[in-house]
């Protein structure tokens, strides 16, 4: 959900080290990996607002990175094209198909961790895979392909 590997890890030590110091708060209604997904994916939202205040490191002017690319696998293709289209899609949504189709928890599951009604977990899952269905056919051409961040 990062985006990238160091953005991950740092959200991941964040995490832990939350639910350490939190975990004479953790009070029992939910299940403890309800709860710890829900510290997980509150260390990874602080983490893209945290990213979205750094500037962008611009590529060099003669870096030309169709040019330097080496012949990449199918699979390998793919899964960098998949990776895009969810760095695309808008965090609500992301963070649903990711809760859903990488972490396999269940509907109630990612409604809890996330706080908010089944209905709309069914909702973000339904537009984050329909966005990146569209991504990944190439009729990405516009804004208005993109889904929408209401809920």
């Amino acid at each position: 959900m990062t985006r990238n590997e160091a953005d991950a890890l740092d959200a991941t030590q964040e995490a832990l080290l939350a639910i350490a110091r939190g975990l004479d708060r953790f009070d029992g209604r939910s299940s403890f990996s309800t709860w710890s997904y829900r510290v997980a994916t509150n260390a990874t939202f602080d983490e893209l607002r945290r990213q979205r205040r750094r500037p962008a490191d611009p590529l060099p002017e003669h870096h030309d990175p169709i040019d330097d690319a080496p012949a990449i696998d199918t699979t390998v293709s793919n899964r960098l094209a998949l990776d895009q289209a969810l760095d695309e899609l808008p965090d609500d949504f992301r963070a649903a198909v990711v809760l859903r189709d990488l972490a396999d928890l269940d509907y109630a599951e990612i409604a809890e961790t996330l706080d908010i009604p089944i209905g709309t977990v069914r909702s973000r899952i339904a537009r984050g895979r329909a966005g990146i269905a569209r991504m990944l056919s190439g009729n990405q051409s516009d804004s208005a392909n993109r889904p929408s961040t209401r809920p």
